[in-house]
């Protein structure tokens, strides 16, 4: 994992079209990357699948406005046509209308792909006519620093949307996103968001705490006030 570097954004790849697109262009907003090859017979299908499926299932986030979404293939072989036929096979797939932008697959040079494989700590290794990778998907901020890993070929949409939220904290958006990212942290262990319940219930007593003090303090007040308002009465009489 490269949490916290920055990926190469002057690197050049090929869209769906055939034409020559900058990282830096694609990446102006919070991220999800993924590293595949088209013609994999393994995790590459799931792992789309799974980012399919998290895309029509996600809430509060539309795809191609507030985040985007990058496949590119490590196989230097595969061509633009490869990954248009993949992008139109997960387009029919969707339940939602999609942007043609919320989901790009690229292809690219040997020196590109190793550079933004290099920088997301990506490692692949050919294996007789396929290749040995692990299944992840990695979200970066929309200045392209890596943010989060998330691994396995299906995702929860809270953790997605997390993740983005993380990934997108520089800019502005609903209280609810921070109150959210205050309340839930990244397990390494678990891969996945929990309920950070010490720092909740820390924050809810020292909240009540506060309270308190701020209670006694007026009460005090109040008291002396009475006193000095009793005194100065019976001063008066005398």
């Amino acid at each position: 994992e490269k949490l916290g570097e920055k990926v190469p954004l002057d690197l050049t790849f090929m869209d769906e079209e055939g034409q020559p697109v900058k990282l830096g262009d694609l990446v102006d907003r919070p991220t999800i990357l993924s590293l595949v090859y088209y013609r994999c017979p393994g995790i590459c299908g799931p792992l789309m699948g799974g980012v399919s499926e998290v895309l029509d299932r996600i809430q509060d986030a539309v795809p191609g406005k507030d985040f985007r979404v990058l496949t590119i293939s490590f196989n230097a072989e595969e061509t633009a046509e490869m990954a248009g036929r993949k992008k139109a096979n997960y387009y029919k797939s969707f339940h939602r209308e999609m942007s043609p932008d919320a989901w790009r697959f690229l292809t690219g040079t040997q020196a590109n792909i190793d550079a933004i494989a290099s920088a997301v700590g990506f490692q692949y290794e050919p294996a007789g006519n396929e290749w040995v990778h692990p299944a992840a998907i990695m979200v970066l901020t929309p200045d392209g620093m890596v943010s989060r890993y998330l691994y396995g070929v299906s995702f929860l949409p809270f953790d997605v949307k997390m993740a983005l939220m993380e990934a997108s904290e520089g800019r502005t958006g609903p209280t609810i996103n921070k109150v959210l990212l205050y309340c839930f942290s990244y397990d390494p262990e678990g891969k996945t968001y929990v309920f950070n319940i010490l720092k909740v219930t820390g924050s809810v007593t020292l909240f009540f705490l506060g309270l308190f003090v701020v209670s006694l303090v007026v009460s005090t007040r109040r008291y002396r006030r009475r006193e000095n308002a009793s005194r100065t009465g019976a001063s008066t009489e005398e």
